[in-house]
Formats: C-alpha cells, structure tokens, sequence
C-alpha cells in the first residue's frame, strides 16, 4: 500500500504564514506576571533571562522584588544584600533589605540597614513600625509626626492603630481612603479584619465580599472569610472554605502558608496542635496563645503557664489568657501570688474603657469577683450576658456556682443539670455542689445516688462526708445515718459515731413523729447491729424494741 500522498497536507503559502507568526510571538512581559500578581512567573521569566546573560540592568531588582511579594523574605533578603555589596547600587536597596529583615523577625538588623538609606517615606515608616516591635515609645513618636497625608503614611498609621487594638481609629482611616479612592479594593480587606477584630463578623463578610469576588486567589482574604465562617458557624464550614483556595493554589505557592497552617488547626479544634503550633513560634504570633489555650483544655496545666508567663499582653485577649493561666496555676498549686495576680489581669480587662460593655470584658469582671468569692457581684455580671451562653456547659458551671454560692439552690440544681460535658460531670466540684444543691433542695436519695456511682477514691470519700455532714444539718437522718456509717467502716473516727449516733436517733424520733417511713428503722437496726461493741448503740436499739413492741410495728431484724 503506498502511503505517499499527491496533495500536500499544508499548503506552502499557509507553511509561510505560519513560520511569519512564529516570528511574530515574543516572550511574555514581567509587567504583565505583575499585573495578575504571579510572582512565581513573573521570577521563571526573570531568572531564565539572567541565565541568558541578556537581562535588562535592573533585572536583579526585579528578582528581589518578586521573592519579597511572593513570600519568600529569604530568598529577597539573599538577592538584596548581594545588590548592596556594589557601591553604585540603587538607593532604595537599603530600605528594601530592611523590609526583608523586618518580615523575618530581624528588627536590630532592620533598624540599622533602614537608617544606612536615605531619606525617605519608606524609611520613615518602617522605622515607625519598628519602634512599635520593639516597644520605643518616643522613637515610635517621632517618627508619627513626620507622617505625611499621603496615602502610604495614612496607611501605615492605620496599621500601627490596628496593632495596638485601636481599631475604630483604623477603621477611621481606611473609610476615608476608600471614599477618596474606590477603586482601592484591597483597603476592604484592611477594614474586614478590624471588623473581624470588634466580633462584627457579618460586617466584616460583607466588607470582605468586594475583594473575594475580584480576586478569589487572595490568600489573607480567603483566610480572613474562612476566619469570619469559623466564628458565624462551625470549624467545618470554615476548613472547607480554605480548602477551595488551597486546592486552586500552585504547588509552588508559599505565601501566607504557615497562617494557613495554624488556621486549620484551630478550625480542626486543635487536630495536629502538639505538631504544628510549636513549629510556629515567633512565625505566627497567635501560635503561642492557642498553644498554651491547648495546653489548658488538655489540663496541662504548667506547660501552658511555661508559654504564657513572660508574655508581655497587649491586647484583651492575651491579658484574659494571662488571667486564665494564673487562675489555674493558683488553685492548682495553692499559690495565692498567682491568684491576685490573675485578679488584677481580670480587672485590667473588665474596668478598661474598650471592655467594660463587652461580653469578655463582663465575663472578665465576674471572673475577678470569683477569685475574691464575692458571689453577688458575679451573679451580676453573668445575668447581663447569660442569653447568649445557654448551652454554653462552661459558663453554666461557673452561674450554677454563683447562684449556689449564694443560697440558691433551686436555680443552681437546674443549671447544673443543664451542663452535658461528660468530663465536667465527672470532676469532683460539679458533684460536690450538685449533691449539695439536692440536699438542700430536700432530695437527699439524688445526692446519695451520685456518691454511689463514684469509684472508691479520694474524692468519694469527701463527697460521702459532704453528705453526711450536710444531710444532718437538713434534718435528713436517713442519709446521714448511711454516709456517716460507712464514714466509720473506712475511719474509725469518734466524730463519725457521734454523728451515726445522732443520726440514726434522729431518723427514730422522725418516725415516731410520723415523717419519716417505719420502714427506715429496718436500716437503722442493721447500722446500730454493725456498732453493737458500742453500749450507747445498745441502749438506741432497746429503746426501737420497746417502741416497736408497745406500738406494734414490726422491725425486721430486731
């Protein structure tokens, strides 16, 4: 068969046409990688034409420009420091180096590089946020007054209000510069985040939705939306939100990935924390707050005290976690230093103007008034706030403490009965003051029904003297008599047989008063019987006897 053809397949004059438009296709722009935020592209282009030895004069600025936006601080730092080793190098690598010292958490390296450049707007800003890392007050001052109303500065200065928790007075500023300039979209997402930050998180999505839909790529606003869902809803609602960009992302991709990271963490309610959050201390400054808030959930008690006790708070939430840690450490160790200091946290927070009317600044209040065991004024605050912690198990333990704390039983028993955490309901401070709330509320039988189902520890063994000292001085003697006989069976105390002896007379006297059932006695012989080597349990069951036999009710066992 021949397979050669007498019609050529592509015509000579379309084969000419074709190697014209070759000719014409050129290499994509830089610019044009810029324009779409590619970084990684725009650095490929970049990088093949250095290896051509036909790049353009600042095509090493470019590359170090590139690696900076795109994350990747060390990579730029590497490329701007071989450019400030030529003396004729650009005058803005020095301030560029120092951008990429200051992002990897260099801030001495930072300051001294960014002072060898000239001077500039971009000099003083960055030496502006410097002196607020590093905690200058008067330098952080100095450099505020030579801010100009450009809108680099006001942008800057936002930033710096933002950091310090001035979040109204960022907001401030960024509404007046979307209002001179619309087409900034990126400013809504400054605006989202200080909404996020004030707990208006429906606000802050609807800000946010502006950007998302132009630029549904965007890391930190994807991060920032899946943050807003995390708090409007649930964790899983807020992983699948990542999960979109991520699955959109390069492979290459690395900016914003350690946040990403920590994120989906807190999303996975601490899945992974042990193995992600210590690999981002100092990377990420939240890591080392939701680490030792791990720690605290888990009863790790001096792991996250370890974490926290040289933080420096700076913001409601850090000194409420300052005061969480101290509480715990105090009561877990007995030490009074940490309690008063956990006060003072708690009372920084809820007295501060910012605070006082928000629900973690009441929160805080009562917190402090806990600690002094003033229970009035906890009841106080918690009332104020208890609509919107209903199902909440750990602020109904702390109002069910409150409300028995101050003599009401009744509402205390019910809250507490609200309460389904497991773990919560097998510690020993919910059972003590739930049988507590019962005998009070005249149910002894539920009081002694909790006991029953506790294995033998230490902590039944309180909780049985609980009963037995609580029901006598109710007048519940049936259950005292019980409690304060097996108190004796597992320590031959005096004070124990005192109080079976009372007792159990006691549930004889009600009996023939007729407000006790005659059917209690039948218990009550047995217990005496069980005492017989006392002459005094003796003398009580010859008195039932002879009750018994003058009023014809038979006791069984007598």
């Amino acid at each position: 068969m021949n397979l050669s053809r007498s019609k050529p397949a592509v015509s000579a004059a379309a084969s000419v046409e074709t190697v014209k438009e070759k000719k014409k296709k050129k290499l994509p722009k830089v610019e044009d990688f810029f324009q779409q935020r590619d970084y990684v592209g725009a650095l490929t282009l970049l990088e093949f034409l250095r290896s051509t030895g036909k790049a353009p004069a600042d095509n090493d600025l470019w590359i170090a420009y590139a690696s900076f936006h795109g994350g990747d601080y060390e990579r730029a730092r590497t490329e701007y420091e071989n450019l400030s080793k030529d003396s004729s190098c650009h005058g803005d690598v020095w301030c560029n180096l120092a951008c990429c010292y200051f992002m990897l958490g260099m801030y001495e390296e930072a300051k001294k590089t960014a002072e060898m450049g000239a001077p500039s707007g971009l000099q003083n800003r960055l030496l502006f946020h410097l002196a607020h890392k590093c905690g200058d007050e008067t330098e952080l001052m100095s450099h505020h007054t030579k801010l100009q109303n450009c809108i680099e500065d006001q942008l800057s200065l936002a930033a710096i209000h933002y950091l310090r928790t001035h979040y109204q007075e960022a907001i401030d500023i960024y509404k007046k510069i979307l209002l001179e300039n619309r087409e900034m979209l990126a400013v809504n997402v400054y605006l989202a985040m200080c909404y996020h930050k004030l707990d208006y998180y429906d606000v802050s999505q609807e800000v946010l939705a502006s950007y998302v839909q132009n630029h549904p790529d965007s890391a930190i606003a994807i991060n920032l939306k899946a943050c807003n869902v995390y708090k409007l809803y649930n964790g899983k609602a807020a992983e699948t939100e990542l999960k979109v960009f991520t699955d959109m992302a390069s492979p290459t991709f690395t900016f914003a990935k350690d946040l990403l990271r920590h994120n989906l963490v807190i999303f996975r309610n601490g899945e992974g924390a042990l193995q992600t959050f210590p690999q981002l201390l100092g990377v990420v400054q939240e890591a080392r707050l939701n680490l030792a808030i791990y720690h605290l959930k888990h009863d790790n008690i001096d792991e996250a005290y370890t974490l926290i006790r040289d933080l420096e708070p700076g913001s409601p939430h850090e000194y409420i976690l300052k005061a969480v840690a101290n509480a715990v450490m105090g009561q877990d160790h007995g030490s009074q230093e940490n309690i008063k200091l956990a006060q003072q946290y708690y009372q920084l927070v809820g007295t501060s103007g910012s605070e006082c009317d928000t629900i973690p600044g009441r929160q805080s209040m009562a917190s402090c008034f806990f600690l002094l065991r003033q229970f009035e004024e906890v009841l106080i605050y918690l009332s104020s706030i208890k609509s919107y912690f209903f199902n909440d198990d750990t602020f109904n333990f702390n109002f069910a403490q409150a409300k028995a704390a101050t003599g009401n039983y009744q509402e205390a028993e019910e809250i507490f009965l609200l309460i389904t955490s497991d773990k919560m309901k097998a510690d020993y401070t919910y059972l003590s003051w739930l049988a507590k709330c019962f005998i009070m509320n005249r149910k002894p039988k539920n009081a002694w029904e909790l006991y029953l189902k506790l294995e033998t520890s230490g902590d039944s063994f309180n909780l049985l003297l609980l009963i037995a000292n609580d029901c006598y001085k109710m007048g519940q003697f049936y259950f005292a008599a019980k409690a304060f006989h097996l108190l004796e069976r597992l320590d031959p105390n005096p004070e124990y047989w005192e109080g079976k002896r009372g007792a159990c007379v006691g549930v004889f006297q009600m009996v023939i008063a007729g407000h006790e059932p005659r059917e209690s006695l039948k218990d009550i012989v047995q217990i005496l019987k069980e005492t017989s080597q006392q002459p005094q349990a003796k003398f009580i069951l010859h008195a039932i006897s002879k009750w018994s036999k003058e009023s014809r009710v038979p006791i069984p066992g007598l």
